[in-house]
């Protein structure tokens, strides 16, 4: 598939079908994709924690339960994924590396990192994934988990401490069609999005505004 129908047919699915498996050849090819995500110093500060079948996805399932509320048609629908990938990110990984010698930042203060590139390339690693599974003819799907269930999914799961639980990616076969509600809310036009020579600038207009 070209490069410009994935983009385009690349949607967060949210209903998937347990009974049809993701063959392990793909599921490779997917994480293979992933690991050519770029980062910063090529630190590849991430570890995927890949969950196959139900025996070990019920587990973080039920690690992100809060008590016994029926589940929703969001969870029906999501925990049915063949495959969960729980997308890591290594802090450590950015410190150690930017104070090698040809950095030089000796200090290690996370300080100097204004924003988190451990989270920022651990995403660009699962959106890799997401585009991945599309040319697979899968479906797929970035989530969060709740601040309050990340120790249990830790726990359950074995995560080092100095690993950040950044998303999880499901995979999957898609069971049915849904379409978010937040879609109705429209895609931004490009004009308020793209500002050529500076914000608040469109195509051919100086970025520097009034004078």
């Amino acid at each position: 598939m070209e490069l410009s129908q994935v983009v385009r047919r690349r949607r967060m699915v949210r209903r998937f079908d347990p009974d049809r498996p993701v063959p392990r050849e793909v599921l490779e090819r997917i994480l293979y994709a992933a690991q050519r995500a770029p980062s910063a110093g090529f630190s590849q500060g991430w570890d995927f924690v890949v969950l196959e079948g139900a025996a070990q996805t019920e587990p973080f399932w039920a690690s992100t339960r809060d008590g016994d509320r029926e589940p929703d048609a969001w969870l029906r629908g999501v925990s049915a994924a063949p495959v969960l990938v729980l997308c890591l990110s290594d802090p450590d990984a950015y410190l150690d590396r930017y104070a090698e010698p040809d950095k030089g930042w000796t200090d290690r203060d996370p300080a100097r990192w204004p924003v988190p590139y451990w989270d920022v390339d651990t995403g660009m690693a699962a959106m890799l994934m997401l585009l991945t599974a599309v040319d697979e003819g899968l479906g797929a799907l970035f989530f969060g988990v709740p601040p309050a269930r990340h120790a249990a999914v830790r726990a359950a799961h074995g995560i080092p401490p100095g690993r950040r639980l950044v998303g999880v990616v499901a995979l999957g076969h898609e069971r049915e069609r849904t379409t978010s509600p937040s879609l109705r809310r429209g895609r931004r036009d490009e004009a308020d999005v793209v500002h050529w020579g500076g914000f608040g600038a469109g195509p051919g207009e100086s970025g520097t505004g009034p004078v």
